[in-house]
């Protein structure tokens, strides 16, 4: 019997693998146009629930349901703002916070990557280390801050150091239970081949410790702008922090708010930032 020929296309390939590199095209065309739409669904639903809020605070406080001198409201938080933007004293003030915020960001990420090289590298260093640092990272940083104030004085810097020691213990403890748990048959190979400690730190730990990184960064950027606003609520003559407790004070509570909500929307930036890192270097 006669075997039968595959039929074959016009390209000279066979008709069955052109069918099935089709059918695996539109599948993926109909992947990404599901999360495509499952992402534009997601911004909408945020930009409605922002606007939904928004808009049930603005009615409560026109109603007289809530206190507009006590909770403000988001046209009086906007008119705030506005005034400040048209004098140009806001810009200076979010920019002094941007900027110890990334300060100490930048900080936190060197020492706690350093410091975490350094207990991985040294069994002993570590097991010495590890209940001081658990210590450390548990201590109230806020009961800390006036005494920052006592040692360095009231300047940038002491504001900068509060943001630090908010953030780096944590870092270290997490960057050295990841370096911990990295797999040692990966070790083993590097060792193998004749390689010594820093070829298993630069060809092995740090690369498979990427993600973990820019997670540990996730949190840290967040509680770097946590420490800077404890340092300047004690220490400062600018920044978002200093208006929260100048407006307290003075009861201009439309201040306070609008500080508020400008703290908001920088730590959401940051955070975006370090999301849109991440997928640069994955």
């Amino acid at each position: 019997m006669r075997r039968k020929r595959k039929k074959i296309s016009v390209a000279g390939q066979p008709a069955e693998a052109k069918g099935r590199r089709l059918a695996e095209s539109r599948a993926q065309r109909e992947y990404e146009e599901q999360e495509w739409l499952h992402r534009r669904n997601v911004a909408v639903c945020r930009v409605m629930l922002l606007v939904l809020l928004l808009a049930i605070w603005e009615l409560c406080a026109r109603l007289g349901i809530i206190d507009d001198f006590i909770f403000s409201s988001p046209s009086r938080v906007f008119f705030c703002f506005w005034g400040m933007v048209r004098d140009g004293s806001i810009l200076g003030h979010v920019g002094i916070t941007l900027f110890e915020t990334l300060v100490s960001f930048g900080l936190v990420v060197a020492l706690g990557l350093l410091a975490a090289v350094v207990l991985w590298s040294s069994r002993s260093v570590s097991e010495v280390m590890e209940p001081y640092l658990v210590m450390l990272n548990s201590l109230p940083k806020s009961a800390l801050a006036p005494m920052l104030i006592v040692w360095l004085g009231n300047h940038v810097h002491t504001i900068v150091v509060a943001a630090v020691s908010v953030a780096v213990f944590g870092s270290i403890l997490t960057l050295h239970n990841g370096f911990a748990s990295m797999d040692e048959d990966k070790i083993k190979l590097i060792r193998s081949l004749g390689g010594n400690r820093v070829d298993v730190l630069t060809k092995v730990l740090l690369p498979g410790s990427v993600p973990l990184i820019i997670s540990n960064m996730k949190v840290n950027i967040g509680l770097c702008l946590v420490g800077v606003i404890i340092g300047e609520f004690l220490a400062a003559q600018r920044g978002l922090g200093y208006l929260i407790i100048y407006g307290s004070q003075v009861f201009k509570l439309d201040l306070v708010m609008m500080s508020i909500v400008l703290l908001c929307i920088l730590s959401a930036m940051l955070y975006q930032g370090i999301a849109w890192l991440e997928k640069k270097v994955s």
